[in-house]
C-alpha cells in the first residue's frame, strides 16, 4: 500500500455511519471520486461523540474500508463537525482604510473581518468559521470583493459559526487516535452544499436541508452568500424510533422497514397495499398496511419541516429562496420526501446529489454522500489556496484552537 499526498479525503462522522471518500484531481483538475470507505456509526447520538473508543473502531474500519478499495494509506483528513451546540449569527465590522490613496488592500480585508467577529463568545465555546457575505465601501453595499476600491470607509458583513470546544476537541481526539491526522474541521452542512447546490442557486437564494440519522443541517444562500445556519437535533433516526414504538419492533427492524417499505406522503400509498412486519421472540409475523407505515413517517416529516419554515421565518431572508428548498443526506431517500416539502414550504423542492465531482457512479447517485464529497471538495479548494498562499490561518488542535480563531473562508 503506498502513500499519496495527491489524495483528498473527506470523513463524514454521522450519528448513523462514518464514511469516508477518497478523491484526487484528474489531469484537468476536477474531482475525481475514486474510493469509498464507510461503517456503522457507535459512538455518536446527536452528531455528538458520547463514546470516543467506539469512534476511533468506526474512524478505523471506514479508513482501513476505503484504504482497501484504493491501495492507498490514508494518512489525513478533512473532518464534518455538527450537533446541536452549533449556532450561527451574522455580525458587520467597520474601519478606516489605512492603505495607500485610501485603496483597500488584504491588511484591510483582514482588520474589518477581525472586527467583525470581535463578539462575545462563551469560555466553552470556540470560532469554527468566519465567513464573509459582503463588504461595504463608504456606503456602497453589495461589494464581493473590494481590494484595490478607493475609499475612507470598509464595513464586513460576516457568517459566524461556533461550537462547542468539546465536542470539536473530541471529533479530533478521535480521528488522531485511529492514527489519522485531520487536516482541518469543517460544518458538514457547509460541506454538503459545496457538492450539492449551483452557483445560480446560491445567488437566487436556496434552502438546503441535510437530513441525517442523528441531526439536521439547514443552510441558507442568499446573493451567494451564507445568511443563516441552524442545526437540530432531529434526524431519520427519530422517524425510525417513531416505527419502533408503533410497530413494537427493535429500532435496526424498523430502520429496514423504513427504507424498504416507507413513504412520507400517504396520498401516493395505496389504501390496500400491505407489507410483512418481521416476528419477534415470542410473536409471529403479521401484515400492516403500507398508508399506516406512511402516516408515521409524513408526520415526522411534517413536523421537522414545519419547524425549519418557522425557524427561517424568523430571519429576514424567507422572501428571498428564489430557489427553493434542496434536500440532501440520507433521509432524502425516503420516497415521498420531496412530496411533504413541496407541501410545507410552498416553493420548488428538488433532491440533492453529488454533482461537482466525477467518478464512481453510486456516490454520484446518492445524496447519503453528499457531506463526506463535500468535505473533499472543500479539501481541495482549502489545498489550492494553502499552495497559492492565500490561506490566512492555521491548522489543528493545538493548532485548531488557533485555526478556530484566526480562520476566514475565502470565498471570493
Amino acid at each position: 500500500m503506498g502513500k499519496d499526498v495527491g489524495v483528498i479525503v473527506g470523513l463524514d462522522i454521522g450519528t448513523t455511519k462514518i464514511c469516508a471518500i477518497v478523491a484526487e484531481n484528474d489531469t484537468e483538475g476536477h474531482l475525481r471520486v475514486i474510493g469509498i470507505g464507510s461503517a456503522p456509526s457507535k459512538g455518536l447520538r446527536k452528531g455528538v461523540v458520547v463514546d470516543i473508543e467506539s469512534t476511533v473502531e468506526s474512524v478505523r474500519k471506514a479508513v482501513e474500508t476505503a484504504e482497501e478499495m484504493t491501495n492507498i494509506e490514508i494518512e489525513s483528513v478533512f473532518s464534518g463537525i455538527a450537533g446541536g451546540h452549533i449556532k450561527g449569527f451574522n455580525s458587520r465590522g467597520t474601519i478606516p482604510i489605512a492603505g495607500d490613496a485610501g485603496e483597500v488592500t488584504e491588511e484591510d480585508i483582514k482588520r474589518v473581518i477581525d472586527s467583525a467577529k470581535a463578539v462575545s463568545i462563551p469560555m466553552d465555546r470556540e470560532l469554527i468559521h468566519v465567513i464573509p457575505q459582503a463588504f461595504i465601501v463608504d456606503g456602497h453595499d453589495g461589494v464581493r470583493d473590494p481590494r484595490g476600491m478607493s475609499g475612507v470607509r470598509l464595513e464586513s458583513e460576516v457568517h459566524v459559526i461556533t461550537g462547542a470546544i468539546a465536542s470539536a476537541q473530541n471529533i479530533i481526539k478521535s480521528i488522531n487516535r485511529a492514527g489519522i491526522e485531520v487536516e482541518d474541521i469543517v460544518l458538514q452542512p457547509l460541506a454538503s452544499s459545496l457538492a450539492v447546490l449551483t452557483e445560480d442557486e446560491k445567488k437566487n437564494g436556496v434552502v438546503l436541508i441535510d437530513i441525517g440519522g442523528g441531526t439536521t443541517d439547514v443552510v441558507v444562500y442568499v446573493d451567494g452568500a451564507i445568511r443563516y445556519t441552524n442545526v437540530l437535533a432531529v434526524g431519520g433516526d427519530h422517524i425510525s424510533n417513531d416505527i419502533a414504538i408503533a410497530l413494537k419492533i427493535p429500532v435496526g427492524k424498523a430502520e429496514e422497514i423504513k427504507k424498504k417499505y416507507g413513504h412520507a406522503h400517504t396520498q401516493m400509498v395505496l389504501p390496500n397495499e400491505k407489507f410483512v412486519v418481521p416476528g419477534i421472540v415470542g410473536r409471529g409475523a403479521n401484515e400492516m398496511h403500507k398508508k399506516y407505515l406512511a402516516e408515521i413517517i409524513q408526520l415526522r416529516m411534517e413536523e421537522l419541516f414545519s419547524v425549519i419554515k418557522q425557524e427561517i421565518k424568523k430571519t429576514e431572508y424567507n422572501e428571498y429562496i428564489g430557489s427553493g428548498v434542496v434536500i440532501t443526506g440520507g433521509s432524502a431517500l425516503v420516497r415521498g420526501t420531496q412530496d411533504v416539502a413541496k407541501k410545507i414550504f410552498n416553493v420548488p423542492v428538488r433532491i440533492g446529489k453529488p454533482h461537482n465531482v466525477a467518478g464512481l457512479m453510486e456516490i454520484m447517485d446518492s445524496p447519503i454522500y453528499s457531506t463526506g464529497v463535500g468535505l473533499a471538495l472543500y479539501g481541495a479548494q482549502y489545498r489550492r489556496e494553502n499552495d497559492m498562499g492565500k490561506f490566512r490561518g492555521r491548522n489543528i488542535f493545538g493548532k485548531i484552537t488557533e485555526r478556530m480563531r484566526d480562520w476566514v473562508t475565502e470565498y471570493f
